[in-house]
């Protein structure tokens, strides 16, 4: 019994060190938050793994509507246009403005696929200590689907097939009047032939 309670005070004194020397450590100002000085290797590794099981713990169950109704990619391709782009490219764009000075990098969405329920999860409440926004504070869950449905048919599109698409969405009704949108047009719904190519991509 001694000895359990001797092994309890220890563990108590321990914990107590190390989060005394974690406040001491950042009270003194020595860790550098700079955006252009990388996390030790070991850090990234932790906060990766951290982001990735906290996304998947929240998603698992996750209910998805149907991401190939052409409505829902349409209206997907142009909120993508008008939020998404600076960060996570288009098809043609090779860096932006402010890409280069985000840390982490976000991923090149016209190259990478995403799993549906975690990019929703993730463009709905953003993402801590990373420049990714809560989009779920401005935009309802369809609306944020339907990004997802379009992200989904990102990756393999032609700059060519981009710029159709984007000029076919309609207009993005969650938007102030003065945001900025791609000065392409909303002709209207028209038919999705030109996403064959990248539908097949999937």
């Amino acid at each position: 019994m001694k000895k359990g309670v001797e092994r309890t005070l220890v563990v108590a004194a321990t914990l107590a060190v190390l989060v005394a020397g974690a406040g001491a450590y950042a009270w003194s100002g020595l860790y550098d938050i700079g955006a252009d000085t990388p996390h030790w290797k070991p850090t990234y590794a932790l906060l990766e793994t951290l982001r990735d099981r906290s996304v998947h713990a929240r998603t698992a169950n996750l209910a998805m509507p149907d991401l190939d109704d052409p409505q829902r990619i349409l209206k997907g391709a142009g909120q993508y246009a008008a939020m998404c782009t600076g960060c996570h490219l288009a098809p043609g764009m090779r860096d932006s403005e402010i890409r280069p000075g985000l840390y982490p990098q976000p991923p090149d969405l016209t190259r990478q696929r995403v799993d549906p329920r975690a990019a929703f999860w993730v463009i709905k409440h953003g993402i801590k200590m990373s420049a990714m926004p809560a989009w779920g504070s401005s935009h309802d869950d369809a609306t944020v689907w339907s990004m997802v449905a379009f992200l989904r048919k990102l990756p393999g599109m032609t700059p060519e097939q981009y710029k159709a698409i984007v000029a076919k969405a309609p207009p993005d009704d969650d938007m102030d009047a003065g945001d900025a949108r791609p000065a392409i047009g909303h002709p209207g719904m028209g038919d999705m032939s030109g996403m064959d190519g990248a539908s097949s991509a999937q």
